[in-house]
């Protein structure tokens, strides 16, 4: 009976130890993959576009503000209370409009972005998922701070796979620059 009971743990144990596999982690670096595809120049070039855009029209109607504030400013004592009265609810209705076109021009500089890079994300997700499976990691991190915690604390270069992924994506790494001490 001894001899059935140790045999069966024996083969528990066994069992246990095969089922432990070896969890392999690694990490990516997002920015330094996106910074490094000749698509994300592209996108921040078309963004940067985007938003000067923005800007200059943000400027015309501020400018154009500015000279009616001005010429209401430089209006004589004299003027009737109902004309001073319509020149200020131009003024309040400009405000609200740069207010509101300010708001548009941020939603718009993120949707923009959001649709440019969501097909990047795509891609580089699926890079990292392929290079992960073929070189048996189970898991792959962001080593990247996030709302400003560290969400790797340590990491060990040789588990940085931000070159396979490169690689897989058909883009040559650039060497990396020198580390002074």
């Amino acid at each position: 009976m001894k001899t059935i009971v140790l045999a069966a743990g024996l083969i528990c144990a066994s069992l246990m130890t095969q089922a432990q596999t070896t969890q392999k982690i690694g990490y990516a670096e997002w920015e330094y993959i996106f910074n490094q595809l000749p698509e994300f120049k592209k996108i921040d070039a078309d963004l940067k576009t985007h938003i000067t855009q923005l800007e200059n029209q943000l400027k015309a109607k501020y400018q154009d503000y500015e000279n009616k504030l001005k010429a209401y400013q430089g209006m004589p004592a004299t003027t009737p209370d109902a004309i001073r009265a319509d020149k200020e609810r131009e003024l309040t209705q400009m405000q609200e409009s740069i207010t509101k076109f300010q708001q548009d021009a941020e939603a718009s500089s993120r949707k923009k972005q959001s649709d440019l890079m969501e097909p990047v994300y795509a891609k580089v997700g699926k890079a990292i998922s392929d290079v992960a499976k073929e070189q048996g990691y189970t898991f792959i991190i962001n080593p990247q701070t996030v709302q400003g915690a560290d969400i790797l604390l340590y990491s060990d270069e040789k588990f940085n796979i931000s070159d396979l992924v490169l690689k897989k994506l058909g883009v040559t790494p650039a060497p990396a620059p020198a580390k002074t001490n």
